[in-house]
């Protein structure tokens, strides 16, 4: 991961940058509503700055959902690209730029951001089918408690498998299909006929990575208290709110592409040689819409014979 800094640097550019826009954000909304409340009496200016806050947190919110497909295109997918290439010991190309060389990979396998995105949402689907097939196995089990404990190990499992989607994009990068949707429903199939290898790797890592997080939301809560208490009105609860979006960026910029560069080694490992199973590829048609949904697609992507050309 070390090897592709300048990707590191873009990644605590992007998060971090939008960490400090919902501080500021934030902030001069929690001012302008401070200035309108003094037109009123205390309880009134106290309501106006919580209000003012709330609404310029939740603009950089909007601004962020709509610009979360360009953030996978550019930065997350770029990242992707590069990461392929190096455990794949291929050289950087000379003369351009690390950051630059990836989004060029990436546009020769994803033509647009919307199609990327289309094929990750796709790819989250089917994941949640296969962490729910899990569950729905522990359950019958003869366990003391076991809906319990499934209910807990469900959730977690959705967290681990937020790992997995982009190894599953990476698969597409590695064997470079022009066709993403077919490229993500061979890795799916492939996921699926190692679920138990990919889900135990993806488990721990996701251990590691929450509770570096969250040693990391410790550590930020003082100055993330320090930041509410100067704005006007100071927030009880938005020194947690602040920590909490510190751990995230750091998350986001470090420990996330560290995760999936383990899991990329792991599963380019584990399916070496393996070919996508037929009764896996029939298991997932069966259980999930979106993998129905993803072959539909992966079959209209592919090049379509010229019916004017004549036979020799």
């Amino acid at each position: 991961m070390m090897q592709t800094l300048p990707f590191v640097v873009l990644r605590m550019a992007v998060y971090f940058g939008i960490t400090l826009a919902y501080v500021l954000v934030t902030g001069a909304g929690a001012g302008i509503g401070f200035g309108v409340g003094a037109l009123g009496d205390a309880a009134f200016q106290a309501g106006s700055t919580f209000w003012g806050g709330l609404i310029g947190f939740g603009i950089v919110g909007a601004v962020m959902y709509w610009a979360r497909e360009y953030i996978l295109y550019i930065v997350k997918a770029g990242h992707i690209a590069v990461l392929v290439e190096l455990i794949e010991g291929k050289p950087m190309p000379e003369g351009r730029s690390q950051v630059e060389h990836g989004r060029v990979v990436v546009t020769q396998r994803f033509a647009q951001a919307s199609v990327l995105f289309a094929v990750d949402q796709l790819i989250k689907g089917v994941l949640r089918a296969v962490t729910g097939l899990i569950r729905g196995i522990l359950t019958i089990l003869p366990i003391p408690g076991a809906r319990q404990l499934t209910g807990i190990l469900h959730a977690f499992l959705q967290v681990a498998v937020g790992f997995i989607d982009e190894v599953i994009l990476a698969y597409a990068i590695r064997t470079g299909s022009t066709n993403p949707w077919g490229s993500a429903k061979d890795a799916l199939v492939l996921y699926g006929q190692n679920y138990k290898v990919m889900l135990k790797n993806a488990t721990w890592l996701a251990i590691i990575v929450y509770l570096l997080s969250f040693v990391v939301f410790l550590v930020m809560l003082a100055p993330a208290a320090l930041i509410v208490y100067l704005m006007p009105g100071a927030w009880a609860a938005g020194g947690f709110v602040f920590a909490f979006l510190f751990a995230w960026a750091f998350k986001a910029a470090l420990l996330e592409p560290f995760a999936i560069a383990c899991l990329m080694q792991v599963y380019f490992k584990t399916i070496e040689g393996q070919q996508p199973a037929p009764e896996w590829d029939a298991r997932l048609e069966q259980m999930s819409k979106k993998f129905r949904e993803l072959k539909a697609r992966a079959v209209g992507s592919q090049p379509q014979p010229d019916a004017s050309a004549q036979p020799a």
